[in-house]
């Protein structure tokens, strides 16, 4: 491998000079790449030894643009079956962010440095910063798919954010990513008024949520079968998506068994009777319809129920006649501020649930370990219970608790 200067002269008359990097690459195929300054050829050509000694170098002509790799991303994302909405979402990541500004740069090209310039470019382009996050795991996933083919020897985005950020600045991101209760997770008194202002279909739906933590869309996916009346049991075996769509939970740890309290079973078992039943399109010897009972909280004909009908139309309206609400600054034909629900989603049930695991002393049974409130939740890992809940768990080792600890020990 060299690296030596080219100098020549263009039709102009104008002498150009270069830096060209000479080697051969795993194969035994010659190869030439050029550098405007030396000090780019050098790193390339330390680089270019190490990947070719290892066996992973891949030459710019042997390898694929951005776009290019992401119309073979998006093949594989199809052949592995992914959810409709996964897919959505990374076309629209790589046809309105990364194709624009990345697009025509070649695999091998990229750099740490050209990514951090992208982020600055998506900044000026007023994206959010959860949207740029976005943005960069599917650009992550897409070269990640291209060293799975041959196209690139390393991935950038993945080195990239393993050296990013100190420990405090990860710690302080794990601060802010903690839920308040008041604030993200609705306090003890207000779910205790929301259960008093629910009634009819939304009863069992909302009780479920709130004591037995499933999240929307397995709620919405949830079938009669998923549940053990005997044993006090909710299975999570499949979920709805957005696309009303029925598939696999969100991960392996959402598919999980958990505990529901008699009061959600006793909702449950009243609504068993008045729930909607599914039309098979068969009719029997009578020539009567066949309905079957089959998913728990479906819409009037026994279909998936869309999220947002349970957000307009049960949710809201139950948090304001609850008195959980707040003034929209806005006022109606009368004269009267409108009140509009504090808490937007279903998914702030859900956090209920894991906050009323975490302190159910408060209620005279016992706090759940992290690792069980892990698993009821079906989190994928402990590290996201305790970033967003850690702050809930009690705090028992004070000082006098210690001493008599002490005590005992030297006793």
């Amino acid at each position: 491998m060299s690296v030596r200067k080219r100098t020549w002269t263009n039709p102009k008359g104008v002498e150009k000079e270069a830096w060209v990097v000479d080697y051969f690459d795993a194969a035994g195929k010659r190869r030439l790449k050029t550098f405007t300054k030396k000090k780019d050829a050098d790193a390339f050509a330390a680089t270019a030894k190490v990947e070719i000694r290892e066996g992973v170098h891949v030459a710019d002509s042997a390898s694929a643009t951005i776009e290019e790799a992401g119309k073979l991303w998006l093949a594989s994302a199809r052949a592995a079956g992914l959810e409709r909405a996964t897919i959505m979402d990374y076309e629209r990541h790589l046809r309105i962010h990364i194709v624009p500004f990345l697009g025509a740069s070649k695999l091998p090209g990229l750099s740490i440095a050209k990514i951090r310039a992208f982020e600055d470019q998506l900044r000026e382009a007023d994206k959010s910063t959860a949207m740029i996050k976005k943005v960069l795991v599917s650009l992550g996933t897409l070269i990640a798919d291209a060293q799975e083919r041959g196209l690139v020897a390393r991935n950038v985005v993945r080195d990239m954010k393993g050296r990013r950020g100190s420990g405090e600045k990860r710690q302080e991101k794990r601060q802010r990513g903690r839920l308040k209760i008041g604030v993200d997770i609705p306090a003890r008194d207000e779910v205790k008024a929301l259960i008093g202002a629910i009634s009819g279909r939304w009863r069992p739906l909302f009780l479920t949520a709130a004591f037995c933590g499933l999240r929307a869309s397995e709620l919405r996916g949830l079938r009669w079968q998923d549940i053990d009346f005997e044993k006090g049991r909710i299975r999570v075996h499949q979920r709805a998506d957005r696309f009303n769509d029925i598939g696999r939970p969100k991960s392996h740890a959402s598919e999980r068994t958990v505990p529901a309290p008699p009061m959600v079973c006793n909702a449950l078992r009243e609504w068993r009777l008045a729930c909607p039943k599914k039309d098979t399109g068969k009719v029997d010897d009578a020539g009567q319809k066949i309905m079957e009972l089959d998913l728990v909280f479906p819409n009037g004909q026994g279909k998936i129920e869309q999220l947002n009908n349970i957000l307009r139309r049960g949710l809201h309206p139950a948090w304001i006649t609850a008195g959980v609400a707040v003034n929209t600054g806005e006022v109606d034909e009368k004269g009267k501020p409108v009140l509009a629900s504090k808490y937007t989603g279903l998914h702030c049930l859900r956090h209920f649930f894991a906050s009323w695991c975490i302190n159910r002393k408060e209620d005279g049974g016992l706090g759940l370990t992290p690792k069980i409130v892990q698993e009821r939740m079906g989190h994928s890992t402990i590290a996201l219970t305790m970033d967003r809940y850690s702050h809930l768990f009690p705090k028992d080792d004070d000082a006098d608790e210690m001493a008599a600890a002490e005590r005992a020990f030297l006793a």
